[in-house]
């Protein structure tokens, strides 16, 4: 049984490629249990590409993704599969799916992967909404509904199976200061209810400050990470001026 101090994921020596095409290499860091994680950098450094890796998506071209005790590319097919149904998802763009309502939306989870009733998931899907703010709006289509209730939704979905990761892609992405605030709120609320622990990329200081715990920055030019860490501490602490200018830049634009 993992106990709180042992990591949750533990990545060591990856490296990721797209073809011939080298991503990032020698990653090594973990996520504890119950981390709000950062994976973050500039634009284009790998972010997104990390994340598929991580949640079974995309496999590395060296290294391993532990999660608990076991290796994600080093299981039969069956278990990497049954693994990953222990992984809620939210992608930048939502992918709802638009000819469904937001109930059916949530529902498809519960209906593909357990035996629950059609009342059942449809009372599970409701009550997952209404974790969100949602409550009242299950049968709109995403076409009815704002950005940040799209956003909203799509979180309801990742977390319709009571996952123990949840893997969020630029959460806030295109949102307001307000409502990327609010979302961020929403993230540390399901992380204290759910104890879920949770992989976010991101590139909003607003959201690495105030929620994250625990982060990795990844290198566009030298394709590796530079530094791990609490990114209020990496702030203070870490002397690299890539990381610095990172996690600086809001000062020079507030100049």
């Amino acid at each position: 049984m993992m106990t709180q101090a042992q990591a949750h994921i533990r990545v060591r020596d990856l490296t990721l490629r797209y073809g011939e095409k080298l991503i990032q290499q020698n990653l090594n860091f973990d996520v504890n249990n119950n981390d709000i994680f950062i994976i973050m950098g500039g634009s284009g450094c790998g972010k997104s590409t990390l994340l598929k890796h991580m949640i079974g998506l995309y496999q590395p071209a060296e290294g391993q993704i532990w999660v608990n005790n076991d290796s994600l590319w080093q299981v039969s097919e069956s278990k990497r599969q049954r693994m990953m149904q222990h992984f809620g998802v939210s992608y930048q763009a939502g992918a709802l799916v638009s000819s469904l309502t937001l109930a059916e939306n949530v529902g498809m989870p519960l209906e593909l992967y357990t035996k629950l009733s059609p009342k059942e998931v449809a009372e599970l899907a409701s009550l997952k909404l209404s974790m969100v703010g949602l409550a009242g709006f299950e049968a709109y289509y995403p076409a009815e509904i704002s950005g940040g209730m799209l956003k909203r939704a799509a979180l309801a979905r990742a977390i319709a199976l009571d996952p123990e990761i949840l893997f969020f892609d630029e959460p806030s992405a295109g949102l307001d200061p307000l409502s990327a605030r609010l979302l961020d709120d929403l993230i540390l609320e399901l992380s204290d209810s759910m104890k879920s622990t949770i992989v976010m990329v991101t590139h909003e200081l607003a959201s690495i400050f105030s929620i994250g715990n625990n982060s990795v920055f990844l290198d566009t030019e030298t394709q590796t990470m530079l530094a791990t860490g609490n990114p209020n501490l990496l702030l203070t602490d870490c002397e690299n001026p890539k990381v610095q200018q990172f996690l600086r830049r809001g000062e020079v634009m507030n100049a």
